[in-house]
């Protein structure tokens, strides 16, 4: 498929002109003579790239460009102008133009251009689907009242620089919690690395967040650089903090006050630009009782206490949670999806999880590989979720929260659901619509019934 650029001057001439060529060179090509056409035209069929006039009567170029950037801000712009100046020129990159020419054009400069244009077109769509797949890969599944309040934490703490403490049962995936916070964050584009602080030996702890000099101890051969420096700029998660020995805690505290550390052996202070988000399966309150957690850490750590909900108190989510990982594990294994006879369902759903989410991940993955016909039955289940529910069985408990009204709970979906397609599509309304299969009238008005505002509000 050819890629598409939108002419905009008000000069028939330039329309003509620049059609003819950039058409012989294959490209599908639309024109426009007015700044208030460029908006619809754009809505109906985005292009991959605008060549737009700035001097033009009703609307001007620049005007139309900021409208442009706003409703699709990764749109490459180049401007061009038969009054060239170079505040003109500023004022155009300014607003987003990726580039600038000047009348009369040069048409070997402009297909130069528009080659550069579309090369960064293509890498920006490339950078889009990465991170398309990054946020699936990281997605929180639920519409439960637990979650929904949760994912409504993490966006107003995200943007701000402080530190987030994290709690709840293993499995339940609090590293989720700390990539989304750091993926909504204004360090996003910075590095996100994460330390296991049950996972390392103490006599490596330090050199793992700090670093070392050549030197330093028996092996260290060569100077290695620590996470607290590698993450600067971005988020340094510390998973299962409470497994910290106590000496180490202390120096992490004076990390976090100081700002700056020092690698093993060396005697350079480092300053440590780096947002830290703890976590812990384990009651830190009675860690401090037992003097195995410093209080002050504690403090200086729990700026904004998240907590993750174990998976048998959002048991509403359950079947979400099931068709996700039934879609998302076949098609990284390459292999046909499965489907839940409703015994199977009923049986999965009420299962109490003791493992939460990552045990309900690994069961699926299992019966997809495991079971032999395209439809997983009760009889595939293992054993111990057999044993534990039965048809005829009380079922466990349910949430402590009240559920919502069969209405409300219809309104939060929809409403969730049309927020994760709006922001997968960047905002754009026609391509929101053509995913959820509603015409765009139906869309607007969903928006409006559900409280969802759009930059046209």
């Amino acid at each position: 498929m050819s890629e598409s650029i939108l002419i905009v001057d008000d000069e028939p001439a330039i329309l003509s002109t620049l059609s003819g060529v950039l058409s012989d060179e294959g490209y599908e090509v639309v024109t426009a003579e007015s700044g208030l056409e460029v908006i619809p035209l754009v809505q109906a069929n985005p292009p991959s790239l605008v060549l737009l006039d700035i001097w033009m009567p009703e609307q001007d170029g620049i005007e139309t460009l900021q409208q442009l950037k706003a409703l699709f801000p990764d749109l490459i712009a180049i401007m061009m102008s038969g009054h060239g100046s170079i505040e003109t020129a500023v004022k155009a990159i300014k607003f987003g133009a990726y580039d600038y020419i000047e009348k009369p054009l040069s048409l070997e400069k402009i297909l130069l251009l528009v080659k550069h244009g579309l090369d960064e077109f293509r890498l920006r769509a490339e950078n889009r689907s990465l991170k398309k797949l990054v946020e699936k890969k990281y997605e929180m599944v639920g519409v439960s009242q637990a979650i929904l309040h949760l994912k409504e934490q993490i966006r107003v703490s995200a943007p701000s620089q402080s530190r987030v403490l994290i709690s709840g049962e293993n499995g339940t995936v609090k590293e989720l919690v700390a990539r989304m916070i750091h993926e909504k964050s204004q360090r996003k584009n910075g590095p996100f690395l994460e330390v296991n602080c049950a996972a390392i030996p103490e006599n490596l702890i330090e050199s793992e967040l700090f670093g070392h000099e050549r030197g330093a101890f028996t092996g260290a051969q060569q100077r290695t650089l620590g996470k607290f420096e590698l993450a600067s700029g971005g988020t340094l998660f510390l998973d299962e903090i409470a497994d910290m020995s106590l000496a180490t805690q202390a120096k992490v505290l004076r990390v976090l006050q100081d700002l700056a550390f020092y690698r093993v052996g060396g005697s350079a202070r480092i300053v440590s630009d780096v947002r830290v988000i703890a976590a812990s399966n384990k009651n830190l309150q009675d860690e401090i009782q037992a003097d195995r957690f410093r209080e002050d850490l504690y403090y200086r750590l729990n700026v904004i206490p998240l907590h993750v909900p174990p998976l048998r108190e959002r048991a509403d989510d359950i079947p979400l949670l099931l068709a996700y990982f039934l879609n998302e594990i076949a098609q990284e294994q390459g292999i046909r999806v499965k489907r839940l006879t409703p015994d199977a369902f009923d049986r999965l759903k009420h299962y109490h999880w003791p493992g939460n989410v990552r045990e309900l991940k690994n069961i699926t993955e299992r019966l997809l590989i495991m079971s032999p016909t395209p439809m997983i039955t009760s009889h595939d289940l293992p054993d111990f979720i057999a044993k534990h529910v039965s048809s005829g069985e009380a079922r466990p408990t349910r949430s402590k929260e009240i559920p919502p009204p069969l209405k409300e709970a219809r309104r939060l979906f929809e409403r969730e659901h049309i927020l994760s397609l709006l922001e997968t599509h960047k905002w754009n309304i026609p391509k929101a619509a053509e995913a959820l299969q509603i015409e765009r009238t139906h869309l607007y008005r969903k928006l409006k019934v559900l409280g969802i505002k759009t930059n046209l509000d």
